[in-house]
């Protein structure tokens, strides 16, 4: 904020504004007020936000880390001084009679706040049902200290995605990324350098992944690769598609970078440098200039759980085109080649979710439709590869599980069919499996990987 900016909001403050102004800017955590929203195909608007966070920028001026009330907290941001209303009034956060105990504080951002002063909550990633963030009091005697070495060995034991809370509870280092000819606002926080903390956009080659702090730089980067697609085994390809495979253990910087960019946009996993047990499979939309990645998921060599999908990701700048749903079938055509069923790994991410229970649906309907004889649900998780928890599951959600005459059937109701065929019409995209030019790995081909 200008000084004269400054000195016209003061002189706009009665007295006990101004006080409570001064009261916020040296304890602005966990206070709430009024922020301008600024939407980029709807007029600003006023909402109440929470402030989770705040920074030093240049010249000894402020940034503040919002979540507006009753928003999704992918919409959470920075925003400077000058967005702030202070006319309406501020909600200081209650004053805690308890001993407080100290939370760690994230490196990726300087704040205003001195670590005594730092509340004992943290935000988490997940909402209830009314759309607000869930705060959850941290207890450093009862949570063990952050340990990378412990949290890699659970990586290769028990799946490859893990939660930290003090990771989690992170808030967003990067405004937006340039990625080919789409510039992308970023939704959460991802552990890029430190040095890039403070980008307005970061400059991510498409196709090798390597990040930049300025144009210019990707622009020189670009002179000089020579990749075109990513770095694996191109395993399927119908149109203009193409999947391909990589190896984590192979590929380690370009699958780390990977990794980094889908934590921009997935807030609920986490994913360390251990990339190694995991096979990356990767969609492509292919032109003249190469392969332009669309999406990917991840998956475990060796999973004990049985998961077919570690991780999933279509980037936003494709989403709402259908290829959620073709990354999805795909997985489920490498199960069915393994010969088995597969369920991708819990928790899902709100978008994630919607997804699958919509693949689901479909695949299932599909299904009970084609058949001319009675069907069980052993037979559906044959012809489908999805696991009978997941049937069941979906079955029970679209009301086709009926108690008749002592037993349970499968009876699919008008309005399940007709949302089928609305959903059936509107398909661009399906995957075929004759385009499949893949081999699972034996158990003695996965001793070398």
């Amino acid at each position: 904020m200008s000084d004269n900016a400054e000195s016209s909001l003061e002189s706009r403050l009665t007295k006990e504004q101004l006080e409570d102004m001064n009261k916020f800017i040296q304890k602005p955590v966990n206070s709430k007020l009024f922020v301008e929203k600024i939407s980029n195909n709807h007029p600003s608007e006023w909402r109440k936000a929470e402030i989770l966070w705040a920074r030093e920028v240049n010249d000894s001026k402020f940034e503040y880390y919002v979540h507006y009330v009753e928003f999704n907290k992918r919409l959470d941001e920075w925003v400077p001084m000058d967005r702030l209303d202070f006319t309406r009034g501020i909600e200081f956060p209650k004053p805690d009679t308890k001993k407080k105990k100290q939370l760690g504080v994230g490196s990726t951002a300087s704040t205003a706040v001195d670590d005594d002063d730092l509340a004992e909550q943290v935000v988490l990633g997940a909402e209830d049902e009314d759309g607000e963030s869930t705060v959850v009091e941290q207890d450093n005697s009862a949570e063990p200290t952050f340990s990378k070495d412990q949290e890699i060995e659970k990586l290769r034991t028990s799946g490859s995605m893990t939660q930290c809370v003090s990771e989690i509870a992170r808030v967003k280092n990067l405004n937006k990324i340039q990625m080919g000819q789409f510039e992308v606002e970023s939704w959460y926080f991802s552990p890029y350098p430190q040095e890039y903390a403070y980008c307005d956009t970061l400059y991510i080659c498409e196709f090798c992944m390597l990040y930049y702090a300025s144009a210019k730089q990707l622009e020189r980067h670009r002179r000089q690769c020579q990749l075109q697609h990513p770095p694996g085994n191109e395993i399927y390809r119908h149109q203009d598609i193409s999947f391909f495979e990589i190896d984590g253990r192979k590929q380690r910087l370009w699958c780390r970078n990977l990794c980094l960019l889908s934590k921009l946009f997935l807030d609920h996993k986490t994913l360390y440098y251990d990339v190694d047990p995991f096979m990356f499979y990767c969609m492509t939309q292919r032109d003249s200039y190469g392969c332009h990645l669309i999406g990917y998921f991840s998956k475990e060599k060796e999973s004990s759980e049985n998961y077919n999908v570690a991780c999933i990701l279509t980037l936003p700048q494709y989403q709402r085109h259908g290829f959620g749903k073709l990354l999805i079938g795909f997985s489920y055509l490498l199960s069915k080649t393994e010969g088995r069923t597969g369920s991708p790994e819990k928790p899902l991410s709100d978008l994630g979710l919607l997804s699958y229970r919509a693949y689901w649906q479909d695949t299932i309907v599909d299904y009970l439709l084609a058949a001319s004889a009675d069907v069980t649900i052993d037979d559906i998780a044959l012809h489908t590869s999805i696991t009978t928890q997941d049937i069941l599951h979906t079955l029970q959600n679209i009301g086709a599980l009926k108690y008749y005459r002592g037993q349970h059937i499968i009876c699919l109701g008008d309005k399940v069919i007709e949302q089928w065929e609305r959903s059936k019409a509107k398909r661009k995209r399906t995957i075929e499996p004759d385009k499949l030019d893949w081999k699972p790995l034996s158990a003695s081909q996965l001793r070398f990987y």
